[in-house]
């Protein structure tokens, strides 16, 4: 009944109202005001949890991730209220791409190896780790320079397994990328790695350590960026949600935010919409026990 008053408020007066539903003015208004004070305390509760948790993600999660992160807490609101509250209170997690250098010589006279692995298939992804791993290199700036930064990414769960820095763009700095990440995989693993068609990875010494750890090659074609998405939305992400919003001045501060990037929050915290809005590692985790 006091809900139906509520409702005709902006078209009948609430005196007559009340009058007519049998309910007291002074009532009425009593009600409302307590109403709008739970409101407004619920609202409240909510807030400082999505501004909580936006500051946990260093200012990086959307309303789909904090809104899942409230509802691990048990805080039950929409994901669209999320959204108003967000933009409401200015909590943008969106950055813009400042600039972008070229790293990918494919003018060589080197072999290239078939693309074995296809964006475009229906099922591109392995079930299980360790079998189909993607990797590039990205530059990062230091004051009028730049360091270069080499992944290796398992794909079937986006978790950075190998990675290195270095002022050059020589073979090794993919080496020890794929190195290190041999040392997680495993010897005897049957590996498919894929990249672009970068000198990098069509150097002689490259091809010498795919050989001697029994490791296929598997190349983008020519130009097309979207045959190494996954790496590619990577280094996107790397960069505008931790080295953009970062102050650093020297390399050896650059390298310890790469660390913190990958090793503390990527890898162990960072929530991925294609992986159920789990982090890389848990979600291996998770299946390795079923």
């Amino acid at each position: 009944m006091i809900y139906e008053i509520r409702k005709s408020t902006t078209k009948v007066p609430v005196d007559f109202l009340c009058k007519y539903f049998g309910v007291s003015s002074s009532g009425y208004y009593f009600w409302k005001k307590r109403s709008e004070n739970i409101h407004s305390n619920k609202r409240a509760t909510v807030c400082d949890a999505i501004k909580k948790y936006f500051k946990i993600s260093k200012s990086t999660y959307g309303s789909p991730r904090i809104y899942d992160d409230l509802k691990e807490a048990g805080i039950l609101v929409s994901e669209n209220t999320v959204a108003k509250y967000m933009k409401e209170m200015g909590l943008d997690a969106r950055l813009k791409k400042k600039y972008r250098v070229q790293t990918t010589d494919s003018n060589h006279n080197h072999p290239i190896a078939p693309r074995l692995f296809k964006v475009e298939d229906a099922h591109p992804l392995p079930s299980k780790a360790g079998k189909l791993l993607a990797g590039d290199i990205t530059y990062l700036r230091v004051g009028y320079r730049f360091i270069y930064l080499a992944v290796v990414i398992d794909l079937y769960n986006r978790e950075v397994i190998g990675w290195s820095m270095g002022n050059s763009l020589e073979t090794s700095l993919v080496l020890r990328a794929l190195d290190s990440a041999m040392k997680k995989v495993g010897p005897d693993a049957e590996i498919i790695f894929h990249s672009d068609r970068g000198s990098q990875y069509a150097s002689k010494a490259y091809r010498n350590f795919l050989k001697n750890k029994n490791i296929k090659p598997s190349m983008s074609r020519r130009g097309n960026c979207y045959d190494n998405a996954y790496v590619e939305s990577w280094f996107s992400s790397l960069k505008k949600e931790w080295i953009y919003r970062n102050c650093y001045s020297t390399e050896a501060e650059l390298k310890a935010l790469v660390f913190e990037y990958i090793e503390v929050w990527y890898n162990k915290k960072r929530k991925h919409s294609s992986l159920g809005n789990q982090s890389p590692e848990k979600y291996k985790l998770t299946n390795l026990s079923h």
